[in-house]
């Protein structure tokens, strides 16, 4: 997982390569959509903004296809995350959803306002909740993607 912590910082780190400036977009479109509605630019970027009390989920989920941004707006929430390879799984990668869900234990971060945080697929991640928070959360396609800072 990669925490970067503004939306200006993210701007600079990820200036290169359309995906990353279709995040930039989708947040800076925020003001013109609806909480809890999935939107999409073009093929490679979905977004919607989740709003309301976190839910703490009891395993990890892991992507392959999509890369998970998720852009904090209010708030804040906890994330545990750990290399896949680490985790035991419990339920089998499917397509359709793009998810795959592991057990064990990771690293624990708090998320708060302001922090963009990127989720690689080589990790699997879960939240622990009870706090309000409201986010953008963008499903990025890894097609051409890569990370500058590894």
């Amino acid at each position: 997982m990669i925490v970067l912590e503004s939306l200006e910082q993210f701007k600079v780190v990820y200036r290169d390569g359309r995906k990353w400036n279709r995040c930039v977009e989708a947040i800076e479109n925020i003001g013109n959509i609806k909480d809890g509605v999935m939107y999409s630019i073009g093929d490679s970027l979905a977004y919607m903004i989740e709003s309301g009390v976190a839910c703490q989920t009891e395993t990890f989920t892991g992507n392959r296809r999509y890369f998970d941004v998720h852009y904090y707006l209010e708030g804040c929430e906890t994330v545990e995350f750990a290399e896949k390879k680490q985790l035991e799984l419990t339920q089998s990668y499917q397509d359709e959803t793009d998810r795959e869900y592991l057990t064990g234990s990771g690293e624990t971060r708090q998320l708060k306002q302001g922090h963009v945080a990127i989720f690689d697929n080589n990790n699997a991640y879960r939240f622990h909740g009870g706090n309000r928070v409201r986010k953008v959360v963008l499903k990025v396609t890894i097609e051409d993607g890569y990370f500058l800072n590894k």
